[in-house]
Formats: C-alpha cells, sequence, structure tokens
C-alpha cells in the first residue's frame, strides 16, 4: 500500500491565517519574524540598551582615628547632642566648638562624630583648615591657614569632581550643588576666621558642619551656627587619663597627682604627655613629676597668659626622655616642609650614609614607636603620621636650635632626593612618554617609595601633593634651582590627571624662575609648555598665550624642533578653544609638519587628532573621520592605549554626525566601556561618550534611549563641569 493522493488543490477565496508553533526545548532570543513573501529588507528598531551605571567614587570616610585614651567628657557631648537637637527644621546646621590650644578639641570632636556616623551614610570629610600656622613659616601650602578654595578642591576631588573651577566662589557654589540633598559630616578643625570657614558651609539641611577653633568665631553666628566653648576636663577625668600611663603609683600619690593635672591646666595635650612620662619611668614618683613641673612652669612663664608656656614645659620634658635615636628623628621631622610622614619618606631622611638600608628602616621603626608612645606623634593611617599642632612648632624649633646648619641641610636634602626619585617613579609608570631623555632620576642611599602600578602612582601623587608642593618651595628658597624646575617636571601626572589648578600654576612659575636662573634652557621651554596648558584649562588665555609664545621663541632659538611643535600646536588649542577654528588648523598644520619631519610619530599622530577637532568645528566631517583614523592607527600601533581611546570615541562621534551611525555608535560603545576601566579609565570622557550616544539615539528617534544615555553623561557632569551639566539638563528639557 502507497501513500494516500494528495488532497485536490484549490486556490483560496482569501489569505490563510497563519499559526505559529514552537515544541521541544526551542529557544528564541532577541527580535523574531515569520513571514511568506518578504519584499526588500527587514528593520528592526528598538530602544538602545541602557548603559550600566557609571562606577561611583568611594564614599569619603575621612574622620580621624579615634583616640584610645579618650576620658570623660560625657557633659559636653549631652551639650552637643542638645544643640544638634534644637536646631530650626530645613536650616543647615554649623556648631563651632573653642577653647584653648590642646584643650581636646579635635579629640571631641572626632569622637562625637563617630558616634553619629549612621546619621551620615553619604559620607563624612575632614580638613585641617591650619589656623595654628597664622603668621608662621609652615608646611601648608607656603604657611598660615589653608585657602578654602585649596580645601574646597579636595572635597570635591574626594567626591568624584575632575574638573574643578579655578575661583574658590565657582568651587564653592559647585561643593553645595553636588552636596544638595545628601546627608554628610564635615569636621573643619582648626580654623583661623569666620570667612575662612564660611565658603566650606553645606547648602543641604541633611548635613551637619563642626569647626574647631582657638577663637569663638563669633561671626559664624549670622551663618546659623551654635557655639559651645570646651574648658578643661574635671579633675576626676584628668586624673583617670594621668592613670593611663601612670597606674597604680596616681592612685598611691593623689596629692600629688591632683597637683600634676593643675599644673598641666587639665588640658588633655599636657596631661597625656604627663601620663606617657610616668609610663615610660615606671619607678619615677609623681611627686617628682610634680616638682619638675613646677619647676618648668616657673621659669617658662605662667599657663594664666594663654596655656603655651605649661605646654612647652611639658613638651621640653617628654623631649628629655627620648631615646637619643627618636630625639634625633624628632628634631628632623620638624625640619621638613611637609604635613604628612610616612616611614619610607622618615627612612630615607635618617639615612645619612653611616649604615645600610635595611638597619636605618629598623631604626626608624622604633624611633617612630618611641615617639607615638610618648604622645609627640599621632598615627593617621597605615605607617602615616602626623605632628599635633602645638607638637610642630616645638620640633621645628629644637631643630633649628640643635641641628646645625650642615646638618639643617643635608636633612632637607635627602627630603627633596626622595620626593624626586618617587615622583620620578610615579612618572615612568603613568605617563612614560613624558620623560626627559637622558634625565632618569637618582640620588645616592635614596630609594623611592613602592609603587606598584599606575592606581598606587597616581595615589602616591594625590595623598603627597602637599609634601611635593613643600619641596619646590624649599629648593626655590634655598636656591635649588635645578631640583626645583626638575621636580615640577616629574609632577606632571599629577597635573594632568588629578588638576589641582592652582598648585600647577605656582608651581610651573616657581619651576620657570628656577629654570631661568640656573641657565636650563631645556627647563626653561618644558616649564613654558606645560605650564601653559595650566594657564590654558585655567581659562587664563591671554597669559597661556605669552607662556606659549615664549616657549616657541626660545625653541626656535635653540634649534629644537620638538618643542617648537610643542608651542605651535598649544597656540592652536587656544584659537580652537576660543571659537576660531580655521586660524588653529594653520598651526595644528604647522606642528604636523615639524613633528614629522623629527620622525616624532606620536606627536605627528595627536597633531592629527587637532586637525579632526578642528574639521569638526568647521563642518567637515569627511576630513574630520579621514584624519582621525589615521591618528588612530598610529597611536594604536605605537601601543598608546589612552590616547587611542580617545581617538576612536571622536570618530564615533564622527561618523554619527555624518549619518553613519552603523559604523560610529559600535566605536563609541567599545570606548565607553575602555573609560569605565582599565588603563584608558576616564569619567570625562565617559560623560563625553554617554552624550555622543544619546545624541545618535535621539537623530534616530529613539527618544527614551537618548534620556537614558544624556541621564548618565549627566550624573558624571555634575561631578565634572557645571557648563556640562547646564547643557545636558537643557537636551532632556528639550527632548
Amino acid at each position: 500500500h502507497g501513500p494516500p493522493p494528495p488532497p485536490p488543490q484549490r486556490a483560496p477565496a482569501s489569505p490563510a491565517p497563519t499559526s505559529n508553533v514552537i515544541s521541544g526545548d526551542a529557544v528564541l532570543e532577541g527580535p523574531v519574524v515569520q513571514a511568506r513573501d518578504v519584499s526588500g529588507g527587514i528593520h528592526f528598531h528598538q530602544p538602545a540598551p541602557a548603559p550600566p551605571p557609571p562606577p561611583r567614587p568611594p564614599v569619603p570616610r575621612q574622620l580621624p582615628y579615634l583616640t584610645a585614651s579618650f576620658v570623660g567628657r560625657e557633659a559636653d557631648r549631652r551639650a552637643l547632642d542638645a544643640l544638634r537637637a534644637a536646631r530650626p527644621a530645613g536650616a543647615p546646621q554649623v556648631l563651632v566648638v573653642s577653647g584653648l590650644p590642646g584643650v581636646g578639641k579635635t579629640t571631641l570632636a572626632v569622637r562625637w562624630l563617630h558616634e553619629q556616623a549612621d546619621g551620615f551614610p553619604d559620607g563624612q570629610f575632614y580638613a585641617d583648615l591650619g589656623g595654628h600656622t597664622a603668621g608662621e613659616t609652615g608646611p601648608r601650602d607656603g604657611g598660615g591657614p589653608a585657602s578654602p578654595g585649596t580645601v574646597l578642591e579636595g572635597f570635591l576631588v574626594a567626591l568624584g569632581v575632575s574638573a574643578v573651577p579655578v575661583g574658590t566662589a565657582q568651587r564653592a557654589a559647585l561643593w553645595r550643588s553636588v552636596t544638595a540633598g545628601l546627608r554628610l559630616a564635615v569636621l573643619l578643625d582648626n580654623a583661623f576666621t569666620a570667612a575662612q570657614v564660611r565658603p566650606l558651609l553645606l547648602g543641604s539641611p541633611a548635613g551637619l558642619t563642626v569647626v574647631t577653633s582657638r577663637n569663638s568665631l563669633t561671626g559664624l553666628r549670622v551663618d546659623g551656627a551654635s557655639l559651645h566653648r570646651l574648658e578643661g576636663l574635671p579633675t576626676r577625668s584628668a586624673v583617670e587619663l594621668l592613670a593611663v600611663g601612670g597606674g597604680d603609683r596616681v592612685a598611691r600619690e593623689s596629692a600629688a597627682a591632683h597637683e600634676v593635672v593643675r599644673l598641666c591646666g587639665r588640658l588633655p595635650l599636657t596631661v597625656g604627655l604627663a601620663s606617657a612620662q610616668l609610663a615610660l619611668r615606671p619607678h619615677r614618683p609623681v611627686a617628682a613629676l610634680a616638682e619638675s613641673l613646677s619647676r618648668g612652669q616657673g621659669a617658662l612663664g605662667s599657663l594664666r597668659i594663654d596655656g603655651e608656656a605649661v605646654m612647652r614645659t611639658a613638651l621640653d620634658l617628654s623631649y628629655a626622655l627620648l631615646p637619643a635615636d627618636a630625639a634625633v628623628l624628632y628634631r628632623r621631622m620638624g625640619l621638613l616642609p611637609t604635613d604628612r610622614h610616612d616611614l619610607p619618606m622618615l627612612a630615607a631622611v635618617a639615612n645619612d650614609g653611616s649604615g645600610g638600608s635595611d638597619g636605618e628602616d629598623t631604626a626608624v621603626d622604633t624611633a617612630v614607636d618611641a615617639l607615638v608612645e610618648a604622645n609627640l606623634l599621632e598615627e593617621t593611617g597605615p605607617e602615616t603620621h602626623r605632628f599635633h599642632d602645638l607638637v610642630l612648632p616645638h620640633a621645628r624649633r629644637l631643630g633649628e636650635q640643635h641641628e646645625d646648619p650642615a646638618h639643617r641641610a643635608a636633612v632637607l636634602r635627602r627630603y627633596v632626593d626622595w620626593c624626586l626619585v618617587t615622583a620620578g617613579a610615579a612618572e615612568l609608570v603613568l605617563t612614560p612618554s613624558h620623560r626627559l631623555p637622558g634625565h632618569d632620576v637618582h640620588a645616592p642611599g635614596v630609594a623611592p617609595a613602592p609603587l606598584t602600578g599606575p592606581e598606587e602612582a597616581l595615589a602616591w601623587l594625590d595623598t603627597h601633593r602637599n609634601g611635593l608642593m613643600g619641596a619646590v618651595r624649599h629648593c626655590a628658597d634655598a636656591g635649588w634651582d635645578t631640583s626645583c624646575w626638575r621636580l615640577v617636571d616629574l609632577m606632571w601626572p599629577l597635573f594632568l590627571r588629578l588638576r589641582p589648578s592652582a598648585m600647577w600654576l605656582e608651581a610651573h612659575r616657581l619651576g620657570l624662575d628656577a629654570a631661568r636662573r640656573c641657565g636650563s634652557r631645556e627647563g626653561e621651554g618644558r616649564m613654558l609648555t606645560s605650564g601653559a596648558i595650566g594657564l590654558r584649562d585655567a581659562g587664563e588665555y591671554e597669559e597661556a598665550g605669552e607662556w606659549y609664545g615664549w616657549a616657541l621663541a626660545k625653541a626656535v632659538e635653540d634649534g629644537d624642533v620638538r618643542q617648537q611643535a610643542q608651542a605651535v600646536s598649544g597656540l592652536g588649542h587656544i584659537r580652537l578653544q576660543t571659537g576660531r577654528p580655521a586660524e588653529a588648523r594653520d598651526h595644528f598644520r604647522e606642528a604636523l609638519r615639524l613633528r614629522e619631519a623629527v620622525g616624532y610619530r606620536r606627536g605627528a599622530a595627536l597633531s592629527r587628532r587637532r586637525l579632526g577637532q578642528t574639521a569638526l568645528a568647521l563642518g567637515e566631517l569627511t576630513e574630520a573621520a579621514e584624519q582621525l583614523r589615521r591618528a588612530h592607527d598610529e597611536l594604536t600601533a605605537l601601543d598608546e592605549t589612552y590616547e587611542a581611546t580617545r581617538v576612536a570615541a571622536l570618530l564615533g562621534h564622527v561618523l554619527c554626525r555624518d549619518g553613519r551611525d552603523a559604523e560610529g555608535v559600535p566605536l563609541l560603545r567599545d570606548a565607553l566601556a575602555a573609560f569605565r576601566s582599565g588603563d584608558a579609565r576616564s569619567e570625562h570622557w565617559e560623560g563625553r561618550c554617554l552624550e555622543w550616544l544619546g545624541r545618535s539615539a535621539e537623530a534616530q528617534g529613539d527618544t527614551a534611549g537618548a534620556a537614558r544615555l544624556y541621564a548618565g553623561a549627566l550624573e558624571l557632569a555634575r561631578r565634572l563641569d557645571p557648563a556640562d551639566a547646564e547643557r545636558l539638563e537643557d537636551r532632556l528639557r528639550h527632548l
């Protein structure tokens, strides 16, 4: 029997309905079309996938360590609780804690804010405003109180802002904007005046600012501040603190213990020093300590004046008990122009060539432990320490008195050398192409801090920026002119990646003067071109043009073609940024010609990138794409990952502008992924890619996708550049 015959065929009167049957384990992903007859192509239109949220910077947790020997202050903590609870609804809160030096203002504020930490999940900020250095020449930014602009820069960077405005007023406005609605606690330590504090205040009622100062700062009342005056410890608490080091002797010699805390003014700092002295001499009677303090006070003046006479006496006694190595290190640390002391740096400073490095490291560790044990040095983190603001002048005075000029110069020379070799190591990790040929940095007996990769190198530059700037200033003052401009030059990755604008300009002005004094034509050229970039980024176009002009004239005179091209390119960049693309093109073409003439491939590729940007500004999209393709190919061949990725993003944007989204969007997405992680990471360029992808989506009619992309770019722009944020907000409004 064969198969049954087919049914008779007939033409249907109308199209039969379509039926789809899927059975078994079939899995369908993405768009599906089932059709009988298809004429032409099939096009799918769907919203662009939302990009993953950009990585957020870590929540700032900047409050100093808690002090282990904290005692008492229950009444003061209750008073602060009451002031916080009594604030008017909807008003930003400011609390000012004032009192004598050494009375424990900072310790109380830190302890109390740690207790309130659950109420401030968005972060805790800390800044030492340096009010105690008024009128002195100290390690902070050249001496004197910290400028509000510098403090704001640090706060904004901690929040992830990479494009920090130049002016203090602009920084203060951005600080209020990016912290609006955030539950933050801010501790402004050692304030000098109300005017110094005012730009740093939060504008959000969800935040709290605590200010400590030797002055009452009554001027802050107009800003709604509540004031709390801190007095000495209650006698019972002061005796308890003395017993931390004195043990049972304090109980056995109760009268002498009460006399010691009276002579110490019941100030936690001096009582703590006395306690440490008892711990270091376990067989010394408390009465003997009281007698020493009494003699010292009579010789040095009365505590009733300002509290500092007994402080000096207590510090002198603590210093006298130090082991010899610790005493030497204490004096030398007081000479250094830095507010941060870490063990690798101290080992370099202590290494006078008399012993091996391993032995020096061990001796430094032991000496630092002795200083911490004596309450003369505070631990601020792993292997990092700082002086209390009253201890630093004492250490500096002893260093100037007991170290002869030759020894002082040698200590500072070793510190500068350590800054040079470690900044040099960071430069090689972060920007190896910036290194001057034949200018490797070595110093006998000085080893750089260990840097394992780009992230650690940049972190080292960031945390040591004040110490590096202090070294630059010292070199300028001491006439170490070659070291001055070389250190500024080695700090280039700090300026390029972190953009500390005020420091950038000050450092290069000092470096330029130093290079000219020592007759270094090479150094003068480097300072002019890199300093001009800082001026240009700060919007100081006229002065930047002058610096580039000087650099060009010098390079022509010296026959330095590469520096000549750098100056010409810089002049072109100013013209491009000030709306003169046709003039900019002439400069970039000349820079390209010069760089190709000397075989400088990287520089030539960067010139082509500038030519591509200029063509884009002129609306010449085909020319822009051609220049950018050539630049990308060359930079890729040179293994310049970061620069090649930037050019790829620009090329993707140009192609999308030219209606070639199928080519441009993949380039932008690949660049976006690279800017979010790895060696090419950049929040600025991440934001640009998101915006350009948003423009492409908007042009394709994908309004929802464009809105998501613009929103991602806006989140970054609010931290990076207020002008970009305003433009993106406008785009979102008009979608």
